[in-house]
């Protein structure tokens, strides 16, 4: 049997386009499954090595804001998720993301603003200051990584479409598509997945939209193309895949306050004083290492944001 590399094959030889699409996918998924197999035996992968899966974002700068700690490995990052939308565990959306179609993709703005309206991806993203920050990330669930965003502040963007006086919080909604989404076919929670900032938060400099990571477009198990990074709270609140940006008068009720209200409130900061009814908070383990480390209080941004919390008691306030 003779095999062609992918990457050798002309347009002119697939007279169907579907066929190819088909073909594509195929061969996207037997990579993940190879990629995977790779990493249980401890082989390095492809992926593991080159970053492969995406393509590089240009001018990039460094940004102030980064923390000096070293990053967590692509592999990990891009190989253990949160996203329900694409199942529960932790390996599936790597796994089961590549139905998602990033390319083209629109962003619905509406509320308390100025110019509303539904933007390209592209018309978000034109004149942003892309940078890289190098943020902790710590989940709900006791693990962390130290994760190279590529993005810009939300405040930039929050500025271009003028919210009235009257917003005083910012909603955002995932995209809703049992199709390319196939755990929004499960009634894990409830669809569409939607998280809100106070406006204060929003505007904090720490906060951006994710666009890539590791100097690459953002890969889709990650929250393609466009995500929320927050990085003194839990990583339920860095929603992902957003086709919505709602600027509203009242406090919305995110995704797992309504799932869950004793157990997700709608600051989620880092506090490890306040234990999550199911576990402790105090300490985490950050992938890739052995040894638990001690939680830090914002998630070691306390300098930076404690003051947005000042006179608010933060174990009602979770």
């Amino acid at each position: 049997m003779i095999k062609k590399n992918s990457a050798n094959i002309q347009s002119s030889e697939i007279t169907d386009p579907q066929i190819y699409r088909e073909r594509r996918r195929f061969i996207r998924n037997a990579s993940a499954l190879l990629v995977a197999g790779m990493a249980a035996a401890g082989l390095p992968s492809r992926r593991a090595q080159a970053g492969y899966g995406g393509q590089p974002v240009t001018g990039i700068k460094p940004s102030p804001f980064s923390t000096g700690e070293t990053p967590t490995s692509y592999k990990d990052i891009t190989s253990y998720n949160n996203f329900y939308e694409f199942g529960t565990d932790k390996k599936s959306p790597a796994l089961l993301s590549d139905s998602l179609k990033p390319r083209p993709w629109s962003v619905t703005v509406e509320g308390e603003v100025s110019h509303p309206g539904n933007y390209a991806l592209e018309d978000i993203l034109k004149g942003q200051p892309m940078e890289e920050r190098i943020y902790r990330m710590r989940c709900v669930e006791g693990w962390s990584m130290v994760i190279p965003w590529v993005g810009f502040p939300l405040s930039g963007l929050i500025k271009r479409f003028e919210p009235t006086s009257r917003a005083k919080y910012v909603e955002f909604q995932t995209l809703f598509d049992p199709d390319q989404m196939p755990g929004q076919k499960r009634d894990v929670l409830e669809w569409p997945y939607i998280e809100g900032l106070r406006m204060d938060e929003a505007m904090h400099p720490l906060t951006i939209l994710a666009a890539g990571l590791y100097g690459e477009v953002l890969p889709n198990q990650n929250g393609a193309p466009l995500r929320l990074v927050v990085p003194w709270k839990y990583g339920f609140k860095g929603i992902k895949s957003i086709v919505k940006i709602r600027f509203l008068e009242r406090q919305p009720r995110s995704s797992w306050m309504r799932s869950a209200p004793h157990e997700y409130g709608f600051y989620a900061n880092v506090n490890p004083q306040v234990s999550h009814p199911r576990w402790s908070q105090r300490r985490e383990r950050r992938i890739g290492e052995f040894r638990k480390r001690k939680t830090l209080l914002f998630n070691g941004y306390a300098e930076q944001v404690a003051h947005l919390y000042q006179g608010m008691d933060l174990t009602k306030n979770f």
